[in-house]
């Protein structure tokens, strides 16, 4: 949770089956539920519009895959690498990733509900036209992360480290970014209108307009 709102967790039984990834591909359609994915290895895979409901992934690595227009609603990434994978144009609701390998995750006019990223590095990640709503980044590398046309809704970047990320076509209006950390920032200053920053990164924005702070 939050101090402004509330981001409904993935509701996942304790009594999961083990199960492999490759099973998915066994189904008439592209469908895993009610299961769990430990210690796999798959890389390059392609599936479109799967769909995972109810599915925990753990130490797994889905390098380089693609899983176009996927729809996932209650699932857990727990320690797994996810470097390059592509979800592109998915529905992403009530999902955890914690403690994940995102470099260069393709979230492209994906619409995300209720996700968390907890302690994940997600450098080079890209959410190019997607939509955010109830959604937490905490404790994460977001380098280089690119928010181009983005719509945020109810979105916090917390202890995160956002340098070179970049914010253009992207209103920050109510987004707080006071706890984050960057060294250099690639945002409109129009997209700053009413954004949540520190009293140390507010002089830093002012410099940009040409002001001189006296201190």
């Amino acid at each position: 949770m939050t101090k402004n709102f509330k981001i409904d967790m993935p509701k996942i039984p304790l009594d999961l089956q083990r199960a492999n990834f490759q099973d998915i591909y066994a189904e008439e359609e592209p469908w895993l539920s009610n299961c769990a994915i430990v210690n796999e290895s798959l890389d390059h895979a392609e599936i479109e519009k799967a769909v995972l409901s109810k599915v925990v992934f753990k130490n797994t690595t889905l390098g380089s895959a693609q899983f176009e227009a996927i729809d996932m609603t209650d699932v857990l990434f727990e320690n797994c690498d996810l470097s390059n994978v592509s979800f592109s144009k998915g529905i992403i609701h009530r999902v955890t990733f914690k403690g994940c390998k995102l470099v260069g995750v393709n979230f492209s006019e994906a619409n995300l509900g209720h996700v968390t990223f907890e302690h994940c590095m997600a450098k080079l990640s890209s959410f190019a036209s997607a939509r955010l709503k109830q959604v937490m980044f905490n404790d994460s590398s977001l380098e280089s992360a690119s928010y181009y046309d983005c719509k945020l809704n109810k979105v916090k970047f917390d202890q995160c480290d956002i340098t070179e990320a970049e914010f253009f076509q992207t209103s920050l209006k109510g987004i707080d970014i006071s706890t984050c950390t960057y060294e250099r920032l690639n945002v409109a200053l129009e997209s700053l209108d009413g954004c949540q920053v520190s009293a140390e990164q507010a002089i830093g924005f002012a410099k940009l307009l040409g002001l001189q702070v006296k201190q």
